[in-house]
């Protein structure tokens, strides 16, 4: 996007994903990330990228719209190179990303400057459903040069999967919670019946 044509609409923008990201990944962490998925053309695909904070060194999770091209994943930056998930990938390439799937061990490259790209970020901002219309994109109507100069400030990332993983900290890490919400409705129902009788 383009800073300086409308600063206040970017960080509205801005700020509207940032609390929609946060909901998405509680929805991933509770294991409902293919549920998630369930109405792509609406929706969007959405995948959960784990980076390393490039100063902190911590893992940072930021949910992300996908686009899957002959078996490869392919994302985009709509704010660029300020992104911060997008510079801690330039930084530290080696991701792991939560998909509908599985979970997976990547490497993020820059792909912005392939001859392909154009092509890759159509099918980025496609997947991106409803996210690339607030933004004002409708890839399926622009042409090449059209697309090109609306996303000129835009990164087009490159998702390599190298292997798949498994174990503790990935997608449903959460989803115990399920199981104290059943309980806590059983013990209110029983209470409840308690005191009627």
């Amino acid at each position: 996007m383009n800073e300086s044509a409308n600063p206040k609409g970017e960080q509205t923008l801005r700020q509207g994903f940032k609390y929609f990201n946060r909901f998405m990944l509680l929805m991933w962490r509770l294991g409902l990330g293919k549920w998630i998925n369930i109405w792509p053309q609406k929706i969007g695909r959405i995948m959960v990228i784990t980076h390393s904070g490039r100063k902190s060194g911590l893992p940072r999770r930021t949910p992300v719209n996908y686009a899957l091209v002959d078996g490869e994943l392919y994302c985009t930056s709509g704010f660029g190179r300020q992104s911060d998930w997008y510079r801690n990938m330039m930084a530290q390439p080696q991701v792991e990303v939560w998909l509908p799937q599985g979970r997976w061990a990547g490497e993020a490259e820059d792909v912005t400057d392939h001859p392909n790209a154009t092509a890759w970020l159509r099918e980025a901002l496609i997947a991106s459903a409803f996210a690339a219309e607030l933004a004002g994109l409708h890839p399926r109507r622009m042409s090449d040069t059209e697309l090109q100069a609306a996303t000129a400030d835009y990164r087009l990332i490159h998702i390599r999967r190298t292997q798949p993983l498994a174990g503790p900290g990935g997608p449903g890490d959460l989803a115990w919670v399920w199981w104290v919400l059943v309980l806590l409705l059983l013990f209110w129902r029983w209470r409840r019946r308690r005191t009627k009788e």
